[in-house]
């Protein structure tokens, strides 16, 4: 409901998010290297659009942002920046073509669209002053003409969108065809060929094997291994050596004090009827159901069960209306000065807000106090305890490390001088598990390419455990030996073999049905298959037994008595016989009919966009309108994929 409160329409919303993906609003920006220094001014510009650059600044953003929101991985954003000019390049293509068109964002079209966007630098509908403006652009790295510049960018390629995209119609024949394709149904029955079945059957000789090995040895090393010893720090413990006096209990809460104190707040459930997007002649049919439910509950009537039927608030309408605790501020004012003036237990009157009508209930009500030590002593003591732990460990952890750095040999003496934990460790690979800890990543991360002698940093191997270890000895890789190899081989070689044992099975068994006038159970049983007939399914549902119909498309395209297959899912193949086809139930299509309509007619909209984004661009280019700095281009893609 908080979330209700506080939005703006969804259009305002996805308008911001293309402003703040146009210009990498928040945005701290790492500059490539090789860019900067005895560089001229054109080779920071990545491509002309019209008379306006594209800088390398504005592509550094991009990626940038994609990596800091991670994404995008580090290692493959050489392969995306040409996705991300392409992007850049096509979005200012669309707002110098709709200039070129005579399209224009006025003043005032641009103050509406930044009160909407930051309702915050406008207090009662004033706006703040430009200085608190240009603060608050300064803390996302951006001046006012260049979040300006680029909103009006953004702006004018809209309009053009819009004109693309006006007049998209879809047929009702082509919904209704929509529907059937998704609504009609089939019934199959089939036979399933595990690999599990005819595992027995296959046998691989000793000397496959060995020729295997003779013939792939270099594919077959034993990885370098490490024994160390490894000291533990462990929270545990350290929390049983520490207690901590009353006096400082009190002295730290006496020290703040502002942490306990609680603010005023309501326990508070309501009903919502939203007047949003609804005609104005609409509205009256609305208040008058309001005034009818506010009557039931005052009445007597379940408030929880009547919020549950009847409210429009979605986060809370399916918990009976409940609200939880509400802090002034937290809601649009007319909510907030009812919920805080009433009584526990005590129904509103019918309220009006921008989101509708409502019907509060307050459940119960704290008043503004600070919350007394004795209240409060248990919170304090852990927090206090949690953190000397935490400093204890890390100390503990450092003089660990400090002294093996010291003394590698001297392992065991140190556990002992700190009252740690030793564990010895032997021939340990990636991925193998530590005695006391088990697989950990960062350990092995810490323990690879250190040499015998060396200690690692201080390491978290558990949530409540720190390690330091020294590397006591070091195997290093070698090819491997027959025998230690020896059962992998066997299970590949295995999996390969049976791999087509099942093909061929699942093959047969189609010939054998096909022989049996489609019979595919009596098949099934010749050649012990597992046979099903599992329930009617539709394109959008699932055949039980075997998974998503996706894999059953020819069940929708065939006829009844076909026989289709093998069709592969996993390890497994199935046999397929095609028994019924069971038309859609148009019944529930009318019901169905203008969300499908809706979704289709978006779906041909994005697919018109794409094609314009890609004919104005490319028209555009040929106009030589559109220049592509390519050794530039190049430039960024090779310093990308160097990192």
């Amino acid at each position: 409901m908080f979330d209700l409160f506080r939005s703006r329409a969804k259009a305002v919303r996805y308008l911001l998010g293309a402003v703040l993906m146009l210009v990498a609003i928040s945005m701290v920006v790492t500059l490539i290297p090789g860019f900067g220094t005895n560089v001229s001014s054109n080779d920071q510009i990545v491509a002309e659009v019209g008379k306006e650059p594209i800088t390398v600044l504005e592509v550094q953003q991009a990626i940038q942002g994609q990596l800091r929101g991670r994404n995008l991985p580090a290692q493959m954003a050489a392969a995306f920046v040409p996705q991300f000019i392409d992007q850049l390049v096509t979005e200012n293509a669309l707002a110098y073509q709709a200039e070129r068109m005579g399209y224009q964002v006025s003043k005032d079209d641009l103050g509406r669209t930044i009160e909407s966007i930051f309702p915050q630098l406008f207090e009662n509908g004033k706006f703040v002053g430009s200085q608190v403006y240009a603060a608050y652009l300064a803390q996302q790295n951006l001046t006012i003409p260049q979040f300006e510049n680029n909103l009006r960018k953004q702006l004018l390629l809209n309009k053009l969108r819009s004109l693309v995209l006006e007049g998209t119609i879809v047929p009702l024949d082509e919904v209704e065809r929509e529907y059937r394709r998704r609504s009609d149904k089939v019934k199959i029955e089939y036979a399933a060929v595990t690999p599990e079945k005819y595992r027995a059957e296959v046998k691989v000789a000793p000397e496959t094997i060995q020729s295997y090995f003779n013939g792939n040895r270099s594919q077959f090393t034993v990885p370098e291994k490490r024994s160390f010893q490894m000291l533990i720090v462990d929270q545990d413990k350290v929390g049983e050596s520490i207690s901590i006096p009353e006096s400082d209990l009190l002295r730290a809460y006496q020290a703040a004090q502002d942490q306990y104190r609680l603010p005023e707040r309501v326990q508070v459930r309501h009903i919502l009827l939203k007047t949003t997007d609804v005609p104005k002649e609409e509205i009256p049919k609305i208040r008058a159901r309001a005034e009818e439910l506010l009557k039931q509950v005052r009445a007597g009537g379940d408030f929880a069960e009547l919020a549950r039927k009847n409210s429009q608030d979605p986060g809370s309408a399916a918990k009976g209306g409940d609200l939880g605790w509400v802090l002034r501020g937290q809601t649009v004012k007319a909510f907030e000065e009812t919920a805080f003036s009433l009584k526990p237990k005590e129904i509103s009157n019918l309220i009006t807000t921008e989101y509708g009508f409502h019907i509060l209930q307050v459940m119960a009500k704290d008043v503004a106090r600070l919350r007394p030590f004795a209240e409060v002593r248990s919170e304090l003591a852990t927090e206090r305890k949690r953190q000397l732990v935490y400093d204890r460990m890390q100390t503990l952890s450092d003089q660990a490390r400090a002294a093996l750095i010291k003394s590698p040999l001297s392992a065991a003496q140190i556990a002992s001088d700190l009252g740690l934990q030793l564990v010895s460790a032997e021939k340990v690979g990636a991925g193998d598990p530590v005695p006391e800890v088990g697989v950990s990543q960062e350990l092995q991360d810490a323990l690879s390419s250190l040499p015998k002698g060396d200690v690692t940093p201080v390491v978290q191997v558990q949530q409540t455990k720190l390690a330091v270890a020294v590397v006591t000895d070091l195997f290093p890789a070698r090819p491997a030996e027959l025998a230690e190899v020896e059962a992998r081989i066997r299970d590949t070689l295995v999996q390969q073999e049976l791999a087509k044992l099942v093909d061929q099975r699942s093959r047969e068994l189609v010939e054998k049905a096909k022989s049996m006038n489609g019979d595919l159970k009596r098949a099934a049983q010749a050649v012990s298959a597992e046979w099903k007939a599992p329930p009617e399914f539709a394109r959008t549902g699932a055949a039980e037994g075997i998974g998503s119909a996706s894999y059953l498309e020819q069940a929708f395209t065939g006829n009844p008595g076909d026989v289709f297959g093998p069709v592969v899912v996993g390890d497994r193949r199935f046999v397929c016989k095609v028994v019924e086809k069971i038309p859609a139930d148009m019944t529930g299509f009318a019901a169905e009919r203008d969300n499908l309509q809706q979704e289709l007619k978006s779906r041909i909209a994005r697919q018109r966009n794409d094609l314009f984004e890609e004919g104005l661009k490319n028209r555009l280019i040929a106009e030589g309108k559109i220049k592509l700095h390519r050794a530039t281009i190049s430039r960024i893609i090779s310093n990308y994929a160097g990192r």
